[in-house]
């Protein structure tokens, strides 16, 4: 019999925070909530209230994921923190995963859907996923662009989704993931250009 996966499950890179707890593909704890530019504030709390629930240490768990982003930089860096924070001592493998892609995981029908986190100013961060038979695929480069002028170009039906919980089982299946060979190189990904960076194309 093959052994039970215990996975973490971070994403913070939207207004949503979102900790799960898998057990293979069954997540048995979840928090999923909207925050007030506080998530550094709950995630934490979050995870070791989901943990002590279900009689676990962080090095009981066998596999972290992360969602590296794109979106706000705050959020997004507080998680990528942490899964680095626990994933380096610990010695626990961790994986990245888009949070863009995460959000589009939620949709179970076939089809195309636009994940979409506002980045103001009419622009936002954009990824465009299919599903197909429960299995999702990005059909684009993810971007941070003016969202009415993407989806005027997109040529099939498709949906917006910009919230969800993530559906793990979908996003392991489909290989939608990572496995981080450097903890300390593990960065976020941000999509978005650095001050540093427009000063020199200036």
């Amino acid at each position: 019999m093959s052994k039970s996966l215990k996975r973490l499950v971070i994403d913070s890179a939207t207004k949503y925070l979102y900790v799960g707890l898998y057990n293979n593909f069954e997540c048995v704890s979840k928090y999923y909530e909207a925050g007030k530019n506080d998530h550094s504030v709950k995630i934490m709390p979050e995870i070791q209230r989901i943990l002590e629930e279900n009689k676990l240490k962080v090095k009981d768990l066998d596999e972290i994921y992360i969602g590296i982003g794109p979106g706000s930089y705050t959020g997004l860096r507080v998680g990528v923190v942490i899964a680095k924070m626990f994933g380096w001592n610990n010695n626990i493998p961790v994986f990245t995963v888009s949070s863009l892609g995460m959000m589009a995981s939620n949709k179970n029908e076939n089809g195309l859907y636009l994940a979409e986190i506002d980045a103001r100013r009419g622009n936002s961060f954009l990824g465009l996923y299919k599903i197909e038979e429960g299995i999702i695929s990005l059909q684009d480069n993810e971007q941070l662009t003016n969202l009415e002028e993407y989806k005027s170009d997109i040529k099939e039906e498709f949906e917006v989704v910009n919230e969800g919980i993530p559906d793990m089982k979908k996003i392991i299946q489909s290989k939608m993931f990572q496995h981080v060979d450097d903890i300390h190189g593990l960065n976020p990904n941000y999509l978005r250009i650095t001050e540093a960076e427009r000063n020199l194309s200036n």
